[in-house]
């Protein structure tokens, strides 16, 4: 495999039941097997969750300007939810059909992924998103600015 993916480890924790668990950039890059980037969102909870106006949103590894992909529908327990991004090219093959399509071109290495319960992203004096509305964040890279927890995520590897 020459594309590259990052996969969060579920571990048994009570909150948030719906998590960011894998990322995927360079799709559609020369040698990506797939042909689009993704993120998949996982409910690890023992109900269903209405994702009706909840978004995704990226920046890059240190900026400021977040995209935003908008969600919706239901996501069951223990069912996973397929956010189809942009492509950087033809290469690779075409994902399962996804639960929504946004038009964001993520990076391979670095960047930043946040989940909410709403469509804006709630402010910080940290520069790092927070409140009420942010579900789950990923940072991963070395050049990650922001990211949940004490460490970033280990930049996109081949998978």
């Amino acid at each position: 495999w020459f594309g590259h993916s990052w996969m969060r480890r579920e571990a048994a924790v009570s909150t948030p039941l719906v998590v960011i668990s894998q990322v995927y950039g360079a799709g559609g890059n020369s040698g990506a097997p797939y042909r689009h980037d993704f993120i998949e969102l996982f409910n690890r909870g023992s109900v269903t969750v209405d994702l009706t106006g909840w978004a995704i949103h990226y920046a890059s590894a240190t900026g400021t300007t977040w995209q935003r992909t908008l969600l919706g529908g239901n996501l069951q327990p223990g069912q996973r939810y397929l956010i189809q991004q942009a492509s950087g090219g033809g290469s690779g093959i075409a994902l399962p059909t996804p639960d929504t399509i946004g038009t964001i071109a993520m990076a391979a290495t670095a960047g930043k992924i946040l989940l909410t319960r709403t469509d804006t992203v709630p402010g910080s004096t940290s520069g790092c998103p927070a409140g009420q509305t942010v579900v789950d964040l990923v940072g991963y890279g070395s050049a990650t600015n922001c990211f949940e927890g004490s460490a970033r995520g280990p930049a996109l590897r081949p998978r």
